[in-house]
């Protein structure tokens, strides 16, 4: 197990030494002048040379990579050009909504959804399985952000249950954090809940042919232990593999739902730098984005492992 860990994290180190090679070329490769592109048309000439002085195009391309490097291992992700506030700092500044309602959404995904494809494919081609499947494709069709008004009317606006817009970090009670984060939740749970039921179904009825799911209902043992305890376990493989990437997915930046409640999260974060060619924001969000990939991808690997010990061979 524990070689297998070390060899799934030093194959990730060229992955991301991949991706930060292509976030520090893809300006400088840019045809015409990178401090002219990010300036702007009107740029003044101080301006114009306090980009490059920043960002270090005055140097060498190797020096400038090495530097650059150098700096994002000590954690400095630079200094945004527009605000002129060091980028880590408004990163850690936006990521608590977005962790926030990522965590929640998955949470209320997993504990509605698995349920649901469990015994959609319990009860295969009955009333049941119709109606989850029906429930499912309703929640892959309506736009997220339809969804996020209608709950905003219903539950904000005409029974004033929860406050329309905004967040309320946890350090400010967690009534009042809580109450701003259900209606973003359930906008979101409604597509990953969708998805996971669907993948639980598909992958419940691959087993529950099986030869060794027969085998446990002939000893006698209880319909839910042969669901939970066989079925389950074993079309797991599958289901998680949907719920890290949709969690990664989410972190990543859920941009319009962000949008209709008003969350100043990452995925704004993101959409304001590209606006505003933000450069040295931009590019910390491609790294951070790809990191949380990396690092899901890996957190996927390790379960594959605990759910069946076959996969680290």
């Amino acid at each position: 197990m524990f070689g297998y860990l070390v060899r799934r994290v030093l194959a990730a180190i060229p992955v991301m030494g991949v991706v930060a090679l292509f976030v520090f070329l893809l300006l400088r490769l840019t045809p015409g002048d990178p401090a002219a592109i990010l300036a702007g048309d009107n740029a003044t000439p101080e301006r114009l040379e306090r980009i490059r002085t920043s960002l270090g195009l005055n140097e060498p391309l190797y020096i400038q990579f090495f530097t650059w490097i150098d700096r994002l291992l000590h954690g400095d992700l630079g200094v945004s050009l527009i605000s002129n506030v060091p980028v880590m700092h408004m990163i850690s500044n936006r990521i608590e909504p977005t962790i926030s309602i990522a965590l929640s959404t998955i949470i209320v995904a997993i504990l509605v959804a698995v349920p649901l494809g469990v015994i959609a494919a319990w009860k295969r081609g009955t009333w049941i399985d119709r109606s989850v499947m029906g429930l499912s494709v309703i929640g892959f069709s309506v736009p997220v952000f339809v969804i996020g008004y209608v709950l905003i009317q219903v539950f904000a606006i005409d029974l004033r249950w929860f406050p329309v817009q905004g967040f309320r970090k946890l350090s400010g009670g967690f009534g009042p954090f809580l109450e701003r984060i259900v209606l973003p939740t359930l906008t979101l749970s409604f597509i990953y809940i969708a998805l996971i039921a669907r993948m639980t179904r598909a992958a419940m009825l691959d087993v529950l042919d099986e030869d060794y799911v027969r085998t446990a209902r002939a000893k006698g043992i209880g319909e839910s232990g042969v669901l939970l305890r066989h079925a389950l376990r074993n079309a797991a493989v599958p289901v998680i593999t949907v719920i890290g990437t949709g969690f990664a997915l989410l972190i990543s930046g859920v941009v319009v739902t962000e949008s209709v409640f008003n969350l100043p999260g990452i995925g704004r974060l993101t959409v304001d730098a590209v606006l505003a060619r933000d450069y040295p924001v931009i590019q910390a969000m491609i790294l951070l984005t790809s990191g949380i990939y990396v690092a899901i991808n890996l957190l996927i690997d390790v379960a594959y492992t605990l759910l069946d010990p076959r996969i680290r061979y």
